[in-house]
């Protein structure tokens, strides 16, 4: 399924409602004194919606691309006039400004640093004057963070390998993106190095054990779409069959059959639809990195197919605890494909 303005529609008007929504929050913050306790706006003018400040970042994503993806959208003269109250120069410098609180060094680390980056790049993507004005606007925050990556990647001895917030390999892989858009060679080559130290000798990766509960990415997934960016394709195609060896006969059929979600306004078995989209994105951006005519494409874009159909799904129910943030993951699967 492509990207339709249907859809497209549907998303924007879902983050719009969301990035402007302060409450229910929940907050990732550490009080350093009786002081601290101050409602989220008054911390995050430019992220305070969406119930959390990672989710705010990655709607404002989704408002960014499908503005930039589908430029007849009616919905852009509201988008626009989001980001002209959100991306402004003292609401980025406040968003700064709380990073630098020594109670914040490891705020939204690494999940909401990697969707930062991943909005900087989007809107520097767009060229027309807005845009750009908004990506100036926000580059200090995102070079704050690329330097949050580079001072804490050396290190990071471990990988995080399960399927949420602090997967490394989902985080590497939006800061290596972001890198290359930027021309940051420090960013690059600091995620490539701890690319390959955490993952590059990976063999036969306990797949069928996805999905635990709560996954919202594949740990396997992400992995190889990971890689996929870190190894010349004709080094890709061997390491992925050392790691997925019964990738062509579409086993362990575990993490080619869609997830089953049971309880969508659970806020922990809901990420199981973003579960599904985030498999698709991983599928496709593999699938694409292999040749033609390789076998495991045929499996991993069939699946990718039903991964989508699933996730789109569960897109309908409305529930807050999915509503706040899988626009963003179906918007990365549909884009991706």
């Amino acid at each position: 399924m492509a990207l339709t303005a249907q859809l497209a529609r549907s998303f924007a008007r879902t983050a719009q409602d969301n990035v402007t929504r302060e409450y229910p929050g929940k907050p990732d913050h550490v009080l350093g004194s009786d002081d601290d306790a101050r409602p989220p706006r008054e911390w995050h003018p430019a992220f305070y919606g969406s119930f959390d400040w990672h989710s705010c970042v990655h709607m404002h994503w989704t408002l960014a691309r499908v503005r930039r993806l589908q430029p007849s959208l009616p919905e852009r003269v509201a988008i626009d006039d989001v980001f002209d109250a959100h991306f402004t120069v003292r609401n980025v410098e406040a968003e700064c400004d709380y990073l630098a609180r020594p109670e914040s060094a490891a705020f939204e680390r690494t999940y909401g640093w990697a969707w930062l980056l991943e909005l900087a790049r989007e809107l520097r993507a767009d060229d027309d004057p807005d845009a750009v004005r908004w990506s100036n606007a926000l580059a200090p925050l995102a070079q704050a963070f690329a330097l949050r990556f580079r001072a804490w990647l050396p290190r990071a001895d471990y990988p995080v390998r399960y399927g949420m917030h602090a997967n490394g390999a989902f985080a590497l892989a939006f800061a290596i993106d972001y890198a290359r858009a930027t021309g940051d060679v420090a960013l690059e080559r600091a995620c490539m190095s701890r690319s390959l130290a955490w993952f590059g000798e990976d063999r036969d990766a306990p797949a069928a054990w996805e999905p635990s509960g709560t996954d919202f990415l594949s740990p396997s997934l992400v992995e190889a779409d990971l890689m996929r960016r870190v190894l010349p394709h004709d080094r890709f195609g061997d390491w992925l069959d050392a790691f997925l060896p019964a990738l062509t006969r579409g086993e362990p059929a575990s993490l080619f059959t869609p997830a089953r979600v049971s309880d969508r306004a659970d806020p922990h078995i809901v990420h199981l639809d973003g579960l599904n989209l985030s498999r698709a994105w991983s599928m496709t951006g593999i699938a694409n990195a292999l040749p033609p005519g390789d076998p495991r494409v045929v499996t991993l874009e069939a699946a990718a197919k039903r991964h989508v159909d699933a996730g789109l799904a569960g897109l309908e129910s409305g529930d807050y605890m999915g509503a706040h943030w899988l626009a963003s993951f179906a918007l990365l699967a549909l884009s991706e494909q």
